[in-house]
């Protein structure tokens, strides 16, 4: 599998804090972590893949390490990278994962 695992092993220490059941799934040649089926963060290589509700996308877009996730040569809406440089801190690390689960959470409605 093609993904950072010491960030993958990160996310999971993380993740048992919330009280939400989160699973892991391969996707994108990279690991994927859900809740309820719904992608919140994932890791391609070395890059976090985060989904963002799309009221918040642009804004956590003008931070200097995230860009838009293009995957597929073009920008995919509702999906950011974010590099080695804005995952330095747990509370990074918590903050994104926080919006990845709120994204899951809005199409859970």
């Amino acid at each position: 599998m093609a993904c950072n695992e010491t960030l993958a092993n990160g996310i999971r220490e993380i993740i048992r804090s919330f009280s939400e059941e989160f699973t892991e799934k391969k996707m994108f040649g990279g690991l994927s972590f859900l809740y309820k089926g719904k992608m919140t963060v994932g890791i391609i290589k070395e890059e976090l893949v985060v989904r963002i509700v799309s009221e918040k996308e642009q804004a956590m877009l003008d931070f200097p390490y995230v860009r838009p996730m293009d995957f597929t040569k073009r920008p995919m809406k509702e999906f950011i990278y974010v590099s080695e440089e804005g995952l330095k801190t747990e509370e990074q690390l918590v903050q994104w994962i926080t919006l990845g689960l709120e994204h899951a959470k809005s199409k859970l409605k």
